[in-house]
C-alpha cells in the first residue's frame, strides 16, 4: 500500500506515446482543449483534399441530385395540391343538397295544339316541342352530336380527363379559350341543375353531378335527355322544336346534312342559328361532318352527298297564321285547366286546311293590291254554326307581327253593324216590306249622308239594307232608340262597349272582327247563340281528358225563328243584288258589307247555314285606303273562301222563312251600291226570299258539335200586334214582337214616321 502511495504517475505530452497503463488512463493529444498547431494543420490540408476530389469526381451526382430534388418535391406538391382539390371539393360538395335528395328536374311541359283532323298547328311552352325518344329520332342526330361534342361519350364515367388535357393543351398553345372539356354529361347537370355561371364552385358541382348521373342513368337515358332539353337557338329547347323550327319537320324525318346543322348549333346556339347566320351554321355543319366521318359514322359516299346537299332551311317557323289560334289558345288556358303541370294535348277547332286557304287568300289580295290600294293588313274569322272558330288569320304576316287584328283590334265595323239597328226595328214590329223615304235628314248637329251623296225616296227596308243607305239606319235607330240597338247587339254577341247615340246606327263604335263575326251566327244557324271556342278538348300526355267542350250545355235562342227569316231574306239580298255582289256563289248566302270614314276600315261579314265568316281590311296606323270598300277585297276574299270551305258540302237552305208580298211602291232600278257606286238592278218582291226553316243548328264536322235544342214554334207565336204602317200590304203572318231577349218597343209617331210614310 505504502509503494503504491509513493509511486506517482505524472502524464507527459512531450515524449511519445506508452503503452497504456493498466488503470487504463490516459490523455492523448485529441484530449487537449486547443489542439496543437500541428495537428490542426493536417486537418485542414485532410479538408482540402477532399474538397478537390468532390470538384473531380462529383458533377454528375449532382445533375441526378437536382433531378431528384425536383421529382422529390414535384411529388410533395401533387400530395398537398390532391389534398387542395379535396378540400375544395369537400367544401363546396358540403353546400350542396345531400345526394340523396337529388333527383331529376322535370322538363319544362310542352303544349301541343292540333287541328281538328289532328294536324300540328304549333308547340307552345318552354320547350317549344315534345319529347322524343332516342330510338324514334333519326339515328343521325344523337351520332353527329357525339362525334362534335364528345367522342367518347360511351367509354367515359362522366368526366373525361383525356378530353380536358388535351382542352387545355390547346388553350395554352393557342392563348386562348377555344375548347371546352366538358362531356355531355356535365352539359347536362349544368343544363338541368346550375346557373351557367362560370366559377369554380360551379365547375365543382358540375363535376359531382356528372358522376351522379352516370350512377343513376344510362347512356342512352342521358343522351336522351341532353338532346330533348338543349339549346339550339331562335327560342328552340330540344331536337324536335329545332327540326320543326329550323327545317319544318319533325326530328324523326332529319336527314343527315340537317342533323349535322344542328349538332353544329350546340357550340353557340344563338350566334350559329340559321335564322341569324346561314353561312355561319353551314360552315358549321361541315365541320361536324367531316367529324363524322373521321369516327368511322357515315361513308365517304354519304359525306360527298350531304356535301352537296345542305340543309335546307325552311321559311319562317313563325310565318304560319296558325299561330295567331295557338296564341288565343294560350290565353284560354289557364281558364279551362288552371297551371299547366305535364305535358298536354289540344284538340282544336280548327281546320289546317281552311286555315291555309284563308291565309292564302288574304295575302294574295295584299300582295296584288297593297301597294296600288294602300292596304297593308287583312284579317278573317269563319265560324261553325256550333260557335266552333274553324280558322282565324289575324295578320298580313305573323312573323313580322303577332299582334292579332281578328281578337284584339276594335275597328269601327261602319255599315257592318246595321244588322243590328234592323233587327231592333223587325222586333219593334216593323218588316221587310216596310217603308221609309231616303232623304236628307238632320238629327241635331249630325247629318248622315248616303255613300255619293244620292237619295232614292221611298224604299222598303229590304232594300235599304240590301243597298246600305245611311238615311233609313238613322231613321230606323231614332224610331226604335240606341239602347234598343245596343241591347240587340249585345244579346247577339257584341262584348265592347257601345256608344248608345243615334250615330251607332252607322257602326261608329269599335269591334273586333271575332265579336263582330260571333254575333252574325245566330242568323246562320236559327236564332241560337253558342259559345265561340277554340279548343274541344284538353288530354294529358297519357291519354286523361282534362277538359271537353261537348258537355257546355245547349245554346240560348237569343232571336225569335220570324226574325231570323225576315233577317235573312233582307240580307240576302245584300249578296244577290246589293253591295256584296263579288260576295255570290251556289250556296244560298246572306251577309253586310261595311266601309268606315275616308275607307279607313272595309268589312265584309256573311254566312251560310254552314259557317259564318267576317273579313277586315285596313292599316294598322288607321290611314286611309285608296277607296276600298266592302264590297270590295273583303268581299273577294270571302268568296274565295267559302267557295273552297263548301266544296263537296251538300247544299243547305238558310234557316226561317219570309215571303214578302208586292209593295205598292216601285223601287226605281238605279239605285246605287253604297259600297261600290255602281248600279244594280232592284230587288223583285221575291228576293230573299229563303226556303224552308232548317233543323236546329249542327256542327261540321261532328266532332266539333255542341248539344242544340229541337227547333219549335214559340207558343207566343200567334198575337195580335198592329202591323207597321209602313207596310203597303197585309203581312201575311203575325208579326213577332220584340220580347225575345228585351221588352217590347212600342211604336211612337214622329215627324220622321210621317215623312217615311210609317
Amino acid at each position: 500500500m505504502a509503494n503504491r502511495r509513493d509511486s506517482r504517475i505524472e502524464p507527459s505530452f512531450e515524449g511519445p506515446p506508452r503503452a497504456k497503463s493498466q488503470t487504463g488512463l490516459s490523455v492523448s493529444e485529441e484530449d487537449r482543449v486547443v489542439p496543437s498547431n500541428r495537428k490542426a494543420s493536417a486537418k485542414r490540408k485532410s479538408s482540402k483534399a477532399k474538397s478537390s476530389r468532390s470538384r473531380r469526381g462529383g458533377s454528375g451526382r449532382g445533375l441526378f441530385g437536382v433531378l431528384g430534388r425536383l421529382v422529390y418535391w414535384c411529388f410533395v406538391l401533387a400530395i398537398w395540391g390532391g389534398i387542395a382539390v379535396a378540400g375544395v371539393v369537400i367544401y363546396y360538395g358540403a353546400k350542396m343538397p345531400a345526394a340523396t335528395t337529388w333527383s331529376i328536374p322535370d322538363r319544362a311541359p310542352n303544349i301541343k295544339i292540333v287541328s281538328a283532323d289532328g294536324q300540328l298547328l304549333a308547340n307552345r311552352g318552354m320547350s317549344g316541342g315534345e319529347a322524343v325518344g332516342l330510338h324514334e329520332m333519326s339515328p343521325y342526330i344523337p351520332e353527329a352530336v357525339i362525334a362534335i361534342e364528345d367522342r367518347r361519350f360511351y367509354s367515359h364515367f362522366g368526366v373525361d380527363p383525356i378530353g380536358l388535357s388535351r382542352a387545355m393543351v390547346t388553350n395554352l398553345l393557342g392563348g386562348h379559350f377555344s375548347q371546352g372539356g366538358s362531356t355531355l354529361t356535365q352539359q347536362l347537370a349544368k343544363n338541368l341543375f346550375l346557373k351557367p355561371d362560370r366559377t369554380l364552385e360551379r365547375k365543382v358541382q358540375e363535376v359531382l353531378l356528372a358522376l351522379w348521373l352516370e350512377h343513376k342513368h344510362t347512356k342512352d337515358q342521358i343522351l336522351e335527355m341532353y338532346l330533348n332539353r338543349v339549346y339550339f337557338g331562335s327560342g328552340a329547347y330540344g331536337v324536335e322544336a329545332a327540326s320543326r323550327r329550323y327545317f319544318g319537320k319533325s326530328a324523326r324525318d332529319v336527314t343527315l346534312s340537317e342533323a349535322a346543322l344542328l349538332a353544329g348549333l350546340l357550340k353557340a346556339p344563338s350566334r350559329l342559328s340559321p335564322a341569324r347566320d346561314p353561312k355561319a351554321a353551314e360552315e358549321r355543319s361541315q365541320l361536324v361532318l367531316a367529324a363524322m366521318r373521321e369516327e368511322g359514322k357515315i361513308s365517304e359516299k354519304e359525306l360527298k352527298t350531304a356535301l352537296s346537299a345542305p340543309a335546307t332551311r325552311s321559311p319562317s317557323y313563325w310565318t304560319g297564321s296558325e299561330n295567331y289560334v295557338a296564341d288565343t289558345i294560350m290565353e284560354e288556358l289557364p281558364d279551362l285547366i288552371g297551371d299547366v303541370r305535364g305535358d298536354i294535348v289540344i284538340d282544336s277547332t280548327v281546320d289546317l286546311t281552311l286555315q291555309k286557304l284563308a291565309e292564302q287568300s288574304i295575302r294574295r289580295l295584299i300582295d296584288e293590291s297593297g301597294k296600288k290600294l294602300n292596304v297593308t293588313q287583312g284579317a278573317l274569322v269563319s265560324i261553325d254554326d256550333s260557335g266552333a272558330v274553324r280558322a282565324m288569320v289575324g295578320g298580313y304576316d305573323y312573323s313580322t307581327s303577332q299582334f292579332d287584328r281578328a281578337s284584339e283590334a276594335r275597328r269601327q265595323p261602319g255599315s257592318a253593324f246595321k244588322p243590328f239597328v234592323y233587327m231592333a226595328a223587325l222586333e219593334a214590329g216593323r218588316t221587310p216590306d216596310s217603308v221609309r223615304n231616303d232623304a236628307p235628314i238632320k238629327i241635331g248637329n249630325w247629318t248622315p249622308d248616303n255613300y255619293g251623296g244620292k237619295y232614292f225616296g221611298k224604299v222598303t227596308l229590304a232594300t235599304a239594307l240590301a243597298k246600305s243607305l245611311n238615311s233609313v239606319a238613322a231613321q230606323l235607330t231614332m224610331e226604335v232608340g240606341p239602347n234598343a240597338v245596343v241591347e240587340a247587339a249585345h244579346r247577339m254577341g257584341i262584348q265592347s262597349d257601345l256608344q248608345a247615340n243615334t250615330s251607332i246606327a252607322l257602326g261608329t263604335s269599335e269591334v273586333t272582327p271575332l265579336e263582330l263575326t260571333s254575333a252574325y251566327v245566330p242568323f246562320a244557324n236559327g236564332g241560337y247563340k253558342p259559345d265561340i271556342h277554340f279548343i274541344r278538348r284538353i288530354t294529358s300526355a297519357d291519354g286523361k281528358v282534362l277538359y271537353d267542350s261537348g258537355g257546355s250545355g245547349s245554346a240560348p235562342r237569343v232571336i225569335k225563328p220570324e226574325i231570323v227569316g225576315m233577317m235573312n231574306s233582307m240580307m240576302t239580298g245584300t249578296v244577290e243584288v246589293g253591295t256584296a255582289k263579288k260576295a255570290a256563289f251556289t250556296w244560298p248566302s246572306a251577309g253586310k258589307t261595311g266601309t268606315s270614314q275616308n275607307s279607313r276600315d272595309a268589312w265584309f261579314v256573311g254566312y251560310t247555314a254552314n259557317l259564318t265568316t267576317g273579313v277586315w281590311f285596313g292599316n294598322d296606323d288607321g290611314t286611309a285606303m285608296k277607296k276600298v270598300t266592302g264590297g270590295a277585297l273583303p268581299a273577294q276574299a270571302w268568296h274565295e273562301f267559302m267557295v273552297a270551305a263548301h266544296e263537296g258540302v251538300p247544299v243547305r237552305p238558310l234557316p226561317g222563312t219570309w215571303k214578302s208580298t208586292p209593295p205598292d211602291t216601285i223601287v226605281p232600278d238605279d239605285i246605287p251600291s253604297a259600297d261600290n257606286n255602281q248600279p244594280a238592278p232592284v230587288p223583285s218582291a221575291s228576293v230573299g226570299q229563303s226556303a224552308p226553316a232548317a233543323a236546329a243548328p249542327s256542327a261540321q264536322p261532328a266532332t266539333v258539335r255542341a248539344p242544340r235544342p229541337a227547333q219549335t214554334v214559340d207558343a207566343d207565336g200567334d198575337f195580335n200586334m198592329p202591323s207597321d204602317s209602313g207596310t203597303t200590304a197585309s203581312v201575311g203572318h203575325p208579326v213577332p214582337p220584340g220580347s225575345v231577349g228585351g221588352p217590347l218597343k212600342k211604336k211612337q209617331t214622329s215627324i220622321l214616321d210621317i215623312l217615311g210614310g210609317g
